[in-house]
């Protein structure tokens, strides 16, 4: 072809090269019409794939909230876009630092944060999901704990772990110290054990034994005053929050099976080392918002400073998985007052009752629906928060302490903190934190007098070497209604993990009822899992650790109380009557 061009005269060429530049201006508009082709065919990919992904709304950024976020985010079987919001500037609920001291020298964060023998799950998150947590960097190990009051020391909690296993129940009754308090006024507490025997944690037992305080169950189980007082309503103030009258029966009862009865070290706990928020919060957040798609996993978005203002509903049409009110939106302002509309297949509300019970009341979205206009009547209970610097270093025989008796009707607990969080050293004198539980009565105080009233307590505890040391700084921390209260009647108010008003609708957190059996942290961490089962279409209990089941004697005693229901209530047992029933 080319010695033929190069014979060629060059009219003989024109009709040639003409055609060559047609030919060619022809291929390079097929070449940048497929190139146009193809950069928007990946575009309208990349679009259908970013509105092929579930939008997860995660309300509340605690234990529950984070616990969805994370167990969402770890599978890869359905693509999510999971953002989670929260009215704090930073993660963590209110257990999260944040909070300056009166002289604004030092962080602070609201109370010390334990962990009990049978936490599982959260041990599990800490031990083998965070890559970025050492556990035993973060909590201590375990140790004995004191009980005071105005007279003294009361008792002293063992590891009971590190004692001879015996039977649940002996155990505690065995290795416990208590310092006055009489073994008869002890024995008098033995007939509580036929209520725990008929408490199986059922939604039949809770109805039941919700009707009455645990302060009635127990004058009328016989359980003697002295009994009540010094070791019972210390132990309800400082787990639930509020007084034994204020408390639900059924309530106590499954606080305290799995706190203290559930197994002979059921009420062993590690503290967390360093403020909670630097030493797990933060790096569980971080880890969620990293990229891990090589690990299979998916990323979460965080909006902190954000507050939920409002919420949309579908306009009327529906698609095959959702009802036609489902909420289709939530609406959020930002701390710079940009409103932020977050669109949503899924909503889980993560917040305790009091914030949930404000959500309810200010959306009429959510107070049109009966389930919602319950939660307007689930409360809170204060909390002050408290830590106080002294001059000099202060001998604490215990560094974590239940107290009663300085004020009527209030929970108070005392941490050394310099002794928890391994800051001896770097000290040179004692942090010492002091909580207080339904104290309502204290929060009106201003700084300086709750700052005195604080360091009178502890010189009653310590004695003369705290008496002689000096505040040089302190925090207060002011929390009205911030942990939920369990009073009488509240189990009909809680929220399941899915809703029955809205499609697209769940729920995680400590106030959330569940058949798992724990409580607190992880309670919140738990249905944090069950929400993301409910959205992802799993089992309930998939990838949940469940409690140990129950020592042969407790197993024993359930079943004899189940067959006799079974007996009187002619094969029925809800025909029964239950121990509940004779103490009216």
């Amino acid at each position: 072809l080319t010695s033929k061009m190069s014979n060629a005269s060059p009219s003989a060429l024109m009709p040639l090269a003409l055609m060559i530049l047609l030919l060619s201006g022809q291929w390079s508009s097929a070449f940048t019409s497929t190139s146009t082709r193809c950069e928007r065919t990946k575009f309208a990919a990349s679009s259908a794939l970013a509105a092929a992904k579930k939008k997860v709304v995660i309300i509340g950024a605690g234990w529950g909230g984070l616990s969805a976020a994370h167990s969402l985010s770890s599978q890869n079987d359905e693509a999510m876009d999971i953002c989670v919001v929260d009215a704090a500037p930073r993660v963590g609920g209110l257990v999260r630092d944040g909070f300056r001291t009166m002289s604004g020298k030092r962080k602070a964060e609201a109370g010390q944060h334990g962990f009990w023998e049978q936490y599982y799950n959260i041990f599990h998150l800490l031990e083998e999901e965070l890559p970025n947590v050492e556990m035993d960097e973060v909590l201590t190990d375990f140790a004995e704990q004191g009980q005071y009051s105005p007279k003294g020391l009361e008792a002293v909690w063992p590891v009971y772990q590190r004692n001879q296993k015996l039977p649940t129940g002996l155990a505690q009754a065995l290795y416990t110290k208590f310092t006055s308090l009489p073994a008869l006024d002890r024995a008098s507490a033995a007939p509580l054990v036929l209520a725990f025997s008929e408490f199986d944690d059922s939604p039949e037992a809770w109805k039941r034994y919700d009707q009455i305080s645990f302060r009635d169950l127990c004058i009328r189980l016989g359980v003697s005053r002295r009994c009540y007082d010094e070791a019972f309503e210390p132990m309800i103030l400082t787990g639930l929050f509020a007084p034994g009258s204020e408390c639900s029966a059924a309530a106590a009862l499954g606080m305290a099976y799995f706190f203290v009865l559930k197994s002979q070290e059921a009420f062993d706990v590690r503290w967390s080392i360093g403020n909670i928020g630097d030493t797990i919060f933060q790096p569980w957040v971080d880890y969620m918002e990293s990229d891990r798609e090589a690990e299979g996993k998916q990323r979460v978005r965080f909006l902190t400073s954000t507050r939920v203002t409002a919420f949309e509903q579908k306009d009327g049409t529906t698609s095959a998985n959702s009802a036609i009110d489902d909420i289709s939106a939530v609406i959020c302002n930002s701390s710079s007052g940009e409103e932020i509309k977050l669109e949503a297949d899924a909503v889980v509300f993560a917040t305790g009752g009091a914030a949930l019970n404000g959500m309810v009341r200010n959306s009429s979205v959510l107070s049109r629906k009966a389930e919602f206009r319950r939660y307007a009547n689930l409360r809170g209970t204060g909390v002050l928060a408290t830590r106080i610097y002294l001059d000099r270093k202060i001998d604490t025989p215990y560094s974590a302490n239940a107290c009663w008796g300085f004020d009527a009707g209030v929970g108070m607990t005392l941490f050394d903190i310099t002794k928890l969080h391994g800051i001896e050293d770097k000290e040179e004198g004692t942090i010492l934190e002091v909580d207080f539980y339904h104290a309502s009565s204290l929060l009106v105080m201003d700084d300086e007098s709750i700052v005195e009233k604080v360091k009178k307590d502890v010189d009653t505890i310590l004695g003369p070497q705290c008496r002689d040391a000096k505040v040089v700084d302190a925090a207060i921390v002011r929390l009205p209604q911030a942990v939920n209260w369990y009073c009488p009647g509240s189990f009909e108010n809680m929220p399941d993990v899915k809703s029955k008003a809205f499609g697209n609708v769940f729920y995680a957190g400590d106030i959330v009822r569940t058949r798992h059996g724990s409580w607190s942290q992880e309670k919140a961490y738990v249905t944090g899992i069950e929400a993301a089962n409910a959205i992802l279409g799993r089992k309930t209990n998939e990838n949940i650790i469940p409690l140990p089941k129950d020592e042969p004697h407790v197993a024993a005693g359930r079943s004899a109380v189940s067959t006799l229901k079974k007996l009187v209530g002619f094969g029925d047992p809800s025909r029964a009557p239950s121990i509940v029933d004779f103490l009216w």
